[in-house]
């Protein structure tokens, strides 16, 4: 009866159409309500592993029998019998996950804690961890949770470091037709390394297709209008990274990542250490680059201000590097481009004389900081922050 309600009530969804539903109350209310029934498949899949009806038809486990009956892979729905499972150990996320306030993949960073060493510290910390859920952005309580394990787990945060660091990858080969295919694994160091000069380059060769369509139209061109897409620049800019490694001058540089160290900060992200953008990492992975890195530390003080110690690579000034750590991405509420590829912005208008300060200063992409200026040069309130 519960299935048979269900299907009439998504039936009388599509009938009335999906723009029925396209104003953002709709789009919130949707979501609030798939999660709501994914937490009842996920509980009813808990039910279905734990009843064994699967075993009569000679499967080796509820996962098996479902990936078959409906066609689905084996690794996504072994994941959800496996949360069903952690979730009956945890009977507040399942709660909130059942009231739709959080959804499946906060379930996910959740439940892959609950084992080992850090089991009894996630039930003990259960309800810190899923006001986070309900607050932060996805990405930023991913960060707390990482966070929240080298608290609660130093040493086995410092092994996973090096797990992931053993997990590290790269192949290419070419094919028969002399195409090259390839792949790569990096740890957040690594990957941090070769994302910042790859990154560059291609905004490099961005804005390059951007002065040559603008010339070629003779007009401010569209994206689909570049000659290169982003992932055509992103492959030609691999190769010029090789091409400027084979070149290199002999006094050249390794690449020399920067460690920020945070201080000041509530009692769960008391070890907080993080790469330049963001990324969070244990101390233990510090030790292999103490002898080639830039380390910094940042004393987070009352009214959101940012004390940076000094150190040599602050070509852009402490007062733009303290913003980055604080605002860590663009602050429009829509947006989430890293530090590195946003400007810094006046809130109060240098020419309405705006201060150059820690206080008078944000981060925004540079699509927001456009929008921004062309909705107050129309004088309009800006938007979204």
């Amino acid at each position: 009866m519960g299935v048979d309600q269900l299907r009439e009530a998504i039936d009388s969804l599509f009938a009335d159409g999906p723009a029925a539903c396209a104003d953002p109350s709709s789009m919130v209310a949707l979501q609030t309500e798939l999660n709501r029934m994914e937490a009842f498949v996920t509980a009813a899949t808990g039910a279905f592993d734990v009843e064994g009806a699967w075993s009569t038809d000679g499967a080796r486990t509820a996962a098996a029998w479902i990936s078959t009956k409906c066609r689905l892979p084996q690794g996504p729905v072994r994941r959800r019998v496996n949360e069903a499972r952690a979730l009956r150990l945890l009977p507040r996320t399942a709660g909130a996950f059942q009231e739709g306030s959080i959804a499946s993949e906060h379930v996910r960073v959740i439940t892959r804690l609950h084992k080992g060493a850090t089991e009894e510290p996630v039930e003990q910390g259960e309800d810190l961890l899923i006001k986070q859920a309900k607050k932060l952005r996805f990405s930023e309580f991913v960060r707390a949770v990482a966070y929240f394990e080298q608290v609660v787990n130093p040493d086995g945060a410092d092994a996973s470091e090096e797990e992931r660091r053993n997990q590290r990858d790269v192949y290419l080969g070419e094919s028969l037709g002399g195409m090259w295919f390839g792949g790569m694994t990096l740890d957040p160091i690594s990957g941090t390394i070769v994302f910042r000069v790859l990154n560059r380059i291609e905004k490099e060769m961005f804005e390059e297709d951007w002065a040559e369509a603008k010339e070629r139209l003779g007009r401010e061109p569209k994206p689909h209008e570049l000659s290169r897409t982003s992932a055509q620049r992103r492959a030609d800019a691999l190769v010029e990274m090789a091409i400027r490694s084979e070149t290199a001058p002999a006094d050249g540089r390794r690449p020399e990542p920067l460690f920020s160290v945070l201080v000041g900060l509530p009692k769960l992200l008391e070890r907080m250490c993080q790469l330049e953008e963001g990324g969070p990492i244990a101390p233990g992975a510090f030790f292999p680059w103490m002898d080639s890195a830039y380390f910094e530390r940042a004393i987070f003080t009352p009214g959101k201000r940012v004390e940076v110690s000094i150190q040599s690579r602050l070509f852009t000034g402490a007062t733009r590097r303290a913003i980055e750590l604080r605002d860590r991405q663009c602050t429009h509420e829509f947006c989430e481009e890293p530090a590195v590829n946003c400007q810094v912005d006046h809130i109060k208008m240098y020419s309405q004389g705006g201060l150059t300060t820690q206080e008078n200063g944000r981060l925004l992409c540079a699509f927001h900081n456009r929008l921004r200026n062309q909705i107050l040069l129309a004088g309009r309130a800006p938007p979204g922050g």
